[in-house]
């Protein structure tokens, strides 16, 4: 390791869990990664790994069997799983945000039916907000949660870009229903929908149609998610009480950002290895490239690039860690952190020259992959808006 993305103040036991992560990343995820993105094989014997390291129950407190750890914590393992493969990451982050949600919101008997066996990797979580006409337009959710006569619910819609969404078999999901507010915000509920893993019918009024093609972010699958019809029991609506949804959300998905903001700086540290690696390989004019000025300060700036995007994720961490609200911070750390990533990975794809652009080199498959770093949680383009809102309040006239 460099001395790159150090991250100060860690307990004994941070180290000790980061030291475990690098060397599984180094031994089982690295050598691996190459030949299992390219074919699009989901990676089995890694997630069975890291199940047996913990790290499913990472932030799940001990009293359910996790090992109670915090954001801080799970971002930095996060960052060092995406240098090994950014797909193993997304295997992990909706699981994360799923038992972050049942943690922060969810009933004293939802947390003890789902935490102790999230914690262990039985129960998979899958996360679902968005839909085919929704974008980031969160008020235009449109699958729909009916009350029955006999007060359980019929949910019918169609939802996209599950990530995990055929391994999962606990959908934490976004319905409208009619709480009979006037704000939009206040008539949005959130259920926890249990399923089979697989494609097809995975429950009653339930399916899974298939796999969605993607230019990068292969092995974990991304899906679509049908109801019809399918009945619930108000029992399973997140913390019991409909019209809380949205807000519930927005929690997860500020937790969230940080998570994208991790990857993309794993993204950019593992640019930055083999960029300066090639650059010390690779010879012209009668000297490796690396002595040669052009080099040398693509090199400079960036590793200054990382260094920036790992502090500012670190202290978005840090600060929900606090319980403080940091919703500008996540989106600063979300937003520069893609940008910088795709600006580091495209530099070390220059530096590799014309083998970059080869599939037997490491950097063309980061560069499919941080693409998604610039869309996922959010473009660029809604965390300014967030960050401007939020700001204007703050320093309102």
């Amino acid at each position: 390791m460099g001395r790159l993305a150090q991250t100060e103040g860690l307990t004994e036991i941070q180290d000790e869990i980061l030291k475990t992560i690098h060397q599984f990343v180094e031994d089982k995820i690295i050598p691996a990664a190459q030949e299992l993105e390219h074919s699009d094989t989901y990676p089995q014997e890694i997630i069975d790994g890291l199940k047996e390291l913990g790290v499913f129950g990472l932030t799940i407190p001990e009293e359910y069997g996790g090992l109670g750890e915090s954001l801080l914590t799970y971002a930095l393992v996060v960052e060092e799983i995406a240098r090994g493969w950014m797909s193993v990451s997304g295997v992990i982050n909706t699981h994360f945000i799923v038992a972050y949600l049942l943690m922060q919101h969810g009933t004293d008997e939802q947390k003890q039916r789902y935490l102790p066996r999230m914690a262990t990797g039985e129960v998979r979580g899958a996360f679902s907000m968005s839909e085919p006409a929704l974008g980031s337009d969160v008020s235009a959710v449109s699958t729909k949660a009916t009350r029955l006569e006999d007060g359980s619910y019929s949910i019918t819609g169609q939802k996209m870009w599950l990530t995990n969404g055929a391994s999962s078999t606990l959908v934490a999901l976004l319905t409208k229903t009619d709480e009979g507010a006037e704000s939009v915000y206040q008539n949005m509920t959130t259920f926890l929908v249990e399923k089979e893993a697989g494609f097809g019918e995975t429950a009653q009024g339930v399916t899974v149609p298939g796999k969605l093609e993607k230019m990068g972010y292969k092995g974990v699958e991304t899906t679509e998610l049908i109801l019809e019809d399918h009945k619930i029991a108000a029992e399973q609506i997140l913390g019991g009480e409909p019209g809380k949804g949205f807000f519930q959300m927005m929690d997860g998905v500020e937790v969230g950002r940080v998570n994208v903001a991790a990857r993309a700086c794993g993204l950019a540290i593992r640019g930055f290895e083999l960029g300066v690696a090639y650059a010390q390989q690779r010879k012209t004019f009668g000297k490796v490239i690396a002595d040669h000025q052009a080099i040398l300060f693509r090199i400079a700036e960036m590793a200054t690039k990382v260094e920036t995007i790992h502090t500012m994720m670190v202290r978005a961490a840090r600060l929900k860690d606090t319980g403080r609200r940091m919703d500008v911070e996540a989106g600063m750390a979300k937003m520069l952190a893609s940008e910088y990533a795709n600006e580091v990975v495209e530099d070390s794809f220059r530096i590799h020259g014309g083998y970059g652009y080869s599939k037997e080199y490491e950097i063309e498959r980061l560069m499919r992959e941080v693409k998604f770093m610039l869309i996922g949680e959010g473009t660029s383009d809604i965390q300014k808006m967030i960050i401007g809102r939020s700001l204007l309040k703050d320093y309102k006239l």
